[in-house]
C-alpha cells in the first residue's frame, strides 16, 4: 500500500450485507491532443469526415513508412504536464505495443512504457460541500489512438474506419486515490476543465476526446487492496458514475457470497447501466513492449519546457483563489465560475470596476439560470457582459431596484438593446423623490386604518404596508426610502 494512500472515512463506506466495504478507483484518462495533425504523420485530425479521408501511408502502415513525431503534440503533452504540476522528463521514449485488432494497422500501437514525458504530478479537487481532496496523477505518456471498427452497416462483415487511427492522445494515470462515484466523477471535471483551460485536448467526451478507463476494486476497511477489474472507454461523466456505483456493488455481492474476483476487462452498458465481461486482463509482458527502433528517445530541453511554462494560462486553482481574494466571492461561486474558462472569462468583463459579489450573483443565479433553461451555454448568450454590467451599475446608482433590474433582465434578454437606454424610453427608473414617495405612503395608511393599529402591535406587519406602496407605484418606489417613511409615519422603531 502507498505510504501516501488516503485514510479511509467511513463515511463513504458502502453498506453490506455482511459489514462495511471502502470502494477504491483510479482512473487512466485518454485525452485527445489538441492538433491539426496526428502523432507520427501529416494527416488530418478535424472529426467527423467519410470513412478513411483521414489516413495517410503511415497511419495506413504501408510497407516502408517511418512514423515523425508531431512537435505540436509533443508542446501540448509537456503544456499538460505544467497543467498537473508533474515532473517533466527531458528524455522519453516511445515503444511499441504488440496486439492484433483490425483497426490497427500496424500490428502494434505506439506508446511510451517505461520512460513517459511526463512523471508524477497531482490534480486538486473541489467537492460541493467545501471538502478538497488530491489525486496524485502517475504519469502522463504519448501514444496513437486505433482506428474505429463499425459493425452495423452491413449483415455479414465489419468495416473499419481509420481516421482515428495515429491520432495523438495522451493518456493520464491516476493513482488508486479516489473513494467514491462522486469522487471519480469530480475528479474527471477537474481534470478535464484543467486541460480546456491550457488548449491541449478539447475535451468533447461526445466525441470521443475524452475517455476513461476506471479501475474499480473492493476492500474491508483498513484492509489490503482488493482484485481490480478494468472498465474500458467510458465516454461520459454520468457514465463513470453509474459504472463504479454498479461494479462496486457487484464485488461486494460476489465477495460476501464467499467468491472470488476475477481481474478482467468489462465494458459498461448505459442502456441496461451495468458492467459485462469483455477479456480476463493481460498484464504488461503479454504486449512484449520493446522500444520503437523506427523513432529515437524524444529529448527535450530545459529551456523549452521553461519557454512553454512561461506561456501558460492562468489555471482554474490560481483564478478561483484570485477571485475569491479580488472579488470577495465565497469558495463556492469563485469554484462555478471558473469551472470553464469562457464563463470565467464573461464574469470578469461584468465586475470590471464593479463589485465583483454583485456581478457573480448576476452572472450565476441570473444569467446561468436563464441558459440552463434554454438550454444555451455562455458563448451563445443573448446577454452580453457589457449589457449585464450595465445592469449591475444601474441598481448600485439606485437608478432601478432589484425588481425592476429582473424585468430589465427580461426585456434585454428578448430584445437586446441598451439598458441604461431602456431604462428611459421605458420610464423604468426607480422613484427616489420622496414627495411623490410620501404620497403613495399617505394613501395606503388612509385607506387602512385597522392595519395601522394592528401594525403598532406587530411591528413585523410593516411588510404589508411597503407591498401595498410597492404595488401603487408599479414597483417603482425606492424601498429603502418606502421603509423610512413609513416607519416615521407610522412611529414604528
Amino acid at each position: 500500500m502507498n505510504a501516501h494512500m488516503r485514510a479511509a472515512e467511513p463515511a463513504k463506506f458502502i453498506k453490506g450485507a455482511t459489514g462495511d466495504w471502502e470502494v477504491i478507483v483510479g482512473m487512466e484518462i485518454h485525452a485527445q491532443v489538441s492538433s491539426k495533425s496526428k502523432l507520427f504523420s501529416g494527416a488530418s485530425t478535424e472529426f467527423g469526415g467519410e470513412p478513411n479521408d483521414h489516413v495517410s501511408l503511415v497511419d495506413a502502415a504501408m510497407p516502408g513508412m517511418l512514423p515523425v513525431i508531431n512537435a505540436e503534440c509533443v508542446a501540448q503533452a509537456v503544456r499538460s504536464g505544467l497543467g498537473l504540476k508533474a515532473q517533466i522528463n527531458l528524455v522519453s521514449v516511445f515503444d511499441r505495443k504488440n496486439y492484433f485488432y483490425p483497426d490497427l494497422p500496424q500490428g502494434y500501437q505506439i506508446s511510451q512504457y517505461k520512460s513517459p514525458i511526463v512523471g508524477e504530478g497531482e490534480v486538486i479537487v473541489d467537492m460541493l460541500d467545501g471538502s478538497r481532496f488530491t489525486v496524485g496523477v502517475e504519469r502522463l505518456h504519448l501514444e496513437q489512438d486505433a482506428g474505429k471498427s463499425l459493425h452495423d452497416q452491413h449483415p455479414t462483415m465489419s468495416f473499419v474506419d481509420l481516421n482515428r487511427s495515429g491520432v495523438a492522445l495522451m493518456e493520464i494515470v491516476s493513482r488508486p486515490d479516489l473513494r467514491s462515484s462522486e469522487e471519480a466523477k469530480a475528479y474527471v471535471t477537474k481534470l478535464r476543465t484543467i486541460l480546456r483551460y491550457l488548449g491541449t485536448c478539447d475535451g468533447d467526451m461526445e466525441k470521443g476526446s475524452l475517455r476513461a478507463d476506471v479501475n474499480v476494486s473492493v476492500r474491508r476497511p483498513g484492509k489490503p487492496l482488493g482484485t481490480r477489474c478494468e472498465i474500458k472507454n467510458v465516454n461520459s461523466i454520468r457514465f463513470i458514475g453509474q459504472a463504479i456505483e454498479y461494479e462496486a456493488r457487484r464485488q461486494i455481492d460476489i465477495l460476501e457470497d464467499g467468491g472470488v474476483i476475477d481481474q478482467e476487462t468489462r465494458l459498461f452498458d448505459a442502456n441496461k447501466g451495468e458492467t459485462r465481461s469483455m477479456r480476463s486482463k493481460e498484464e504488461a509482458h503479454d504486449y512484449r513492449y520493446f522500444p520503437d527502433p523506427d523513432l529515437l528517445p524524444l529529448v527535450i530541453e530545459e529551456a523549452y519546457v521553461e519557454e512553454l511554462k512561461r506561456h501558460l494560462p492562468e489555471l482554474p486553482d490560481e483564478k478561483k483563489a484570485r477571485f475569491v481574494e479580488s472579488y470577495g466571492l465565497s469558495s463556492y461561486d469563485a469554484a462555478v465560475l471558473v469551472a470553464e474558462r469562457e464563463t470565467a472569462d464573461f464574469f470578469e468583463a461584468v465586475a470590471k470596476g464593479r463589485d465583483g459579489k454583485a456581478a457573480a450573483n448576476w452572472v450565476i443565479n441570473e444569467l446561468f439560470g436563464r441558459l440552463n433553461k434554454e438550454g444555451l451555454t455562455i458563448g451563445n448568450s443573448p446577454v452580453s457582459a457589457d449589457q449585464l454590467g450595465a445592469i449591475v451599475d444601474l441598481i448600485g446608482e439606485g437608478v432601478i431596484s432589484g425588481k425592476i433590474a429582473k424585468d430589465l433582465f427580461e426585456i434585454v434578454w428578448s430584445e437586446g438593446g441598451d439598458p441604461r437606454r431602456l431604462v428611459e424610453e421605458r420610464s423604468l427608473k426607480q422613484v427616489t423623490d420622496t414627495g411623490a414617495i410620501e404620497q403613495a405612503v399617505d394613501a395606503v395608511i388612509a385607506a387602512s386604518p385597522d392595519k395601522v393599529e394592528q401594525v403598532k402591535a406587530k411591528p413585523s406587519m410593516l411588510g404589508w404596508f411597503v407591498g401595498q406602496v410597492m404595488k401603487s407605484t408599479g414597483g417603482k418606489a425606492n424601498p429603502q426610502a418606502v421603509n423610512a417613511l413609513l416607519k416615521a409615519k407610522l412611529g414604528i422603531e
